[in-house]
């Protein structure tokens, strides 16, 4: 069995989410005040692009992550 590089990309954007995460406690915490509740959502959203990134490519390269729908399938259950 071959070792795909692609399946530490999902524990990867996990490590990365929680480092996001860390990072704005860590360096917000101790000064919060309004402008940075006011601001918190935006930094929050550019600490967790790598995450996003990672997950993405993730998707990217595992295709039995993806929902795929079969050809000629129908949605209903009454077959409309």
């Amino acid at each position: 069995m071959r070792f795909n590089p692609a399946s530490l990309l999902l524990p990867a954007s996990i490590l990365a989410s929680l480092g996001g995460i860390v990072a704005f406690l860590f360096l917000f915490l101790p000064v919060f005040n309004v402008y940075w509740l006011i601001l918190s959502p935006i930094i929050l959203a550019f600490y967790q692009t790598p995450a996003v990134l990672l997950f993405h490519l993730y998707k990217k390269k595992n295709p039995r992550s993806s929902i795929t729908k079969k050809k000629g399938g129908r949605n209903a259950p009454d077959g409309i």
